[in-house]
C-alpha cells in the first residue's frame, strides 16, 4: 500500500538551514512552553512541497477574490453584537422549519439564496461533482488534504421515532451508511472521514444515550466504512457531540480505534476527537493512551476546544478561557513530545514518563496554540529530536484561513538575531474540515458554526481585521502603490 506521507529529508524543508539559536528565539515569542525532546527515529511528518523561493506579501494572497469577500461579510455579520442574535434566531428557524416557507428544502429561492451565501462558505457541495470540485479547489491552494464529513445527524432531544421501531431504526442506519460510504469514496489518498455515531438515527442515539454497545446492524454498517476506509488508504476521525452521548461515543470509538489501528500498527486509521474545554479530557485521554499501550496499537487523537459550550453542564467545562488554553497547549506538548507532564499524567503508575505511540492532529483557530505547536516541531527539526509523532493542523473551511494560510507557508515571520526577516520554512500537514450534505441536511451544522462564533468574538474581529487588511493590499496593488 502507498504511504500517505512519503518521507523527504529534514535538509529540504527549508531555504536556508535555522539554527537552533534562531529556532530558539521564534520558540521563544510564540511559547513558554518547556519540551524535552525523546531520541526516537524521524517519521515521515513531512510532505515534499518545495520551500517557496520568496514569502508571499500577504499569507491570505491565495485566496480567491470572491472568498475574500464573502468571508469578509459573514464575519462582520458575526462580529457585530446587534446582528450576530437576529443572525442566530434566523438560522435556528431555518434549521427547525414550522412552516414550508422557511424550509429550504421546499423553499426554492430560500435554498438559493442560503446555498450562495452561507452554505458555500462553510460547506463542500450537495453531491459528488460538487465536492470534488471543492477538495481539489483546496488542495490547488497548496492544502494537504481535506477533513470531509456527512452532515447527516439527530441531535439530543430532536428524537422523532421509537427507538423500539426495529424496522425506521434500520432504515435510518441505512442511509447513515450510504452517505458515509460515499464520503469514503469521495475522499482521496490520505485525506480524512469525520464520522458522527448520531448521523445513524434515534436508535443509535438512544444506544449512545446508555452508553450501551452498538447493535450487530450497527456494528456491521460501522465495519463496512472502516474496512473500505483502509483499502482506499482514507483515515476515520469520530466528531466529539455533546456529553449526554459522549461518553458511549467514546467506547464505540475505542472499539472502533482497535479494529482499524491494529491492522495498521506503524499509524493511526481511526482518530478520536477530544474537548479540551472539558475539565475531564487529560483523564480520558490517559486512560486511552494506555489501553492503546496495552492493546497494541497507535492511538488517534484530534484534539479541539470544544463546540457545546452553549448547552453542556458548567460544572463540566473549565470556569476561565484561560484553563482551556493551559489544557489545550499542555497536552499538544506532552503528545508532540511524547512525555507526560503536569497536564497529561499517565494512568499507571508503570508508565511515568513516556507516552506510546500517538497521531496527533491540531484542529483549532485559535492562533496560538498554532504557533507554538509549529514552534515546538521547528525546535525538534533543528536540535534533532524525536519526530515520530505524526502530526496534522486542520481548521473549518469558512473560518480562520489567515491561520490555515500562515501555515501554509511555514509561518515565515520568524526575526534573525539582527531582527531581518528569515524564511524558516517547513511543509506542515495542514488540512481543511469540509461538511457535504443537501442545504438541509446541513442547516444544523451551519447553526453551530453561528453559535460557536459568539463564543469567539474576539478571535472573529481578528480574522475580520485579517481580511480587511488582504482586501484594502490588494486594492493598493491594483492601483500600482505597492502590495
Amino acid at each position: 500500500m502507498k504511504a500517505a506521507f512519503p518521507r523527504p529529508s529534514v535538509r529540504a524543508l527549508s531555504n536556508k538551514p535555522p539554527t537552533p539559536y534562531r529556532v530558539a528565539r521564534f520558540v521563544s515569542r510564540t511559547s513558554n512552553a518547556k519540551s524535552s525532546l525523546a531520541a526516537d527515529s524521524t517519521s515521515s511528518l513531512w510532505h515534499q512541497t518545495p520551500p517557496p523561493k520568496k514569502p508571499s506579501s500577504s499569507p491570505l494572497a491565495k485566496l480567491p477574490l470572491s472568498s475574500v469577500l464573502r468571508s469578509l461579510l459573514i464575519l462582520s455579520v458575526s462580529s457585530s453584537s446587534i446582528l450576530l442574535k437576529p443572525c442566530i434566531y434566523t438560522l435556528s428557524a431555518l434549521a427547525h422549519p414550522k412552516t414550508a416557507l422557511l424550509d429550504v428544502a421546499k423553499n426554492p429561492l430560500l435554498n438559493l439564496l442560503v446555498k450562495h451565501t452561507l452554505y458555500k462558505q462553510f460547506n463542500a457541495g450537495e453531491n459528488k461533482l460538487e465536492v470534488l470540485r471543492s477538495i481539489n479547489a483546496i488542495k490547488q491552494l497548496g492544502y494537504r488534504g481535506v477533513l470531509l464529513g456527512y452532515a447527516r445527524e439527530v441531535l439530543v432531544g430532536e428524537c422523532n421515532t421509537d427507538p423500539r421501531d426495529e424496522k425506521a431504526g434500520r432504515k435510518e442506519i441505512k442511509m447513515w451508511l450510504d452517505g458515509t460510504l460515499q464520503t469514503v469514496d469521495m475522499a482521496q489518498e490520505g485525506d480524512f472521514v469525520a464520522l458522527k455515531f448520531t448521523g445513524m438515527g434515534t436508535q443509535a442515539l438512544h444506544y449512545l444515550q446508555q452508553q450501551a454497545a452498538p447493535s450487530p446492524f450497527m456494528d456491521h454498517a460501522i465495519q463496512q466504512v472502516c474496512d473500505l476506509a483502509i483499502s482506499r488508504n482514507v483515515r476515520l476521525l469520530v466528531d466529539a457531540e455533546e456529553q449526554a452521548v459522549q461518553p458511549g461515543i467514546e467506547e464505540w470509538t475505542m472499539k472502533y480505534q482497535k479494529y482499524c489501528n491494529s491492522r495498521t500498527p506503524s499509524k493511526a486509521t481511526f482518530y478520536n476527537t477530544y474537548q479540551a474545554y472539558l475539565r475531564s479530557t487529560p483523564t480520558t485521554l490517559a486512560k486511552h493512551l494506555e489501553t492503546s499501550r496495552r492493546e497494541g496499537y497507535t492511538l488517534g487523537v484530534k484534539l479541539v476546544r470544544g463546540a457545546y459550550l452553549k448547552t453542556e453542564p458548567r460544572h463540566l467545562i473549565w470556569m476561565k478561557k484561560e484553563e482551556t488554553d493551559e489544557c489545550y497547549d499542555g497536552i499538544v506538548e506532552a503528545l508532540l513530545t511524547r512525555r507526560y507532564n503536569a497536564m497529561l499524567k499517565p494512568a499507571s503508575s508503570k508508565h511515568t514518563t513516556e507516552l506510546p505511540p500517538v497521531n496527533v492532529i491540531i484542529a483549532t483557530h485559535n492562533r496560538e496554540s498554532v504557533r507554538k505547536a509549529h514552534a515546538l516541531r521547528l525546535q525538534q527539526v533543528c536540535l534533532g529530536g524525536s519526530l515520530d509523532v505524526e502530526l496534522s493542523y486542520a481548521q473549518l473551511q469558512g473560518m480562520a484561513d489567515e491561520i490555515s494560510c500562515e501555515l501554509l507557508e511555514g509561518f515565515q515571520t520568524a526575526e534573525s538575531e539582527s531582527d531581518e526577516k528569515v524564511p524558516l520554512y517547513e511543509a506542515p500537514n495542514v488540512y481543511k474540515l469540509l461538511t457535504w450534505g443537501s442545504v438541509k441536511e446541513c442547516m444544523g451544522f451551519l447553526l453551530r458554526r453561528a453559535v460557536e462564533n459568539t463564543e469567539a468574538v474576539g478571535r472573529t474581529k481578528q480574522s475580520q481585521e485579517a481580511l480587511l487588511n488582504e482586501l484594502k493590499r490588494r486594492a493598493r496593488s491594483a492601483v500600482g502603490l505597492g502590495k
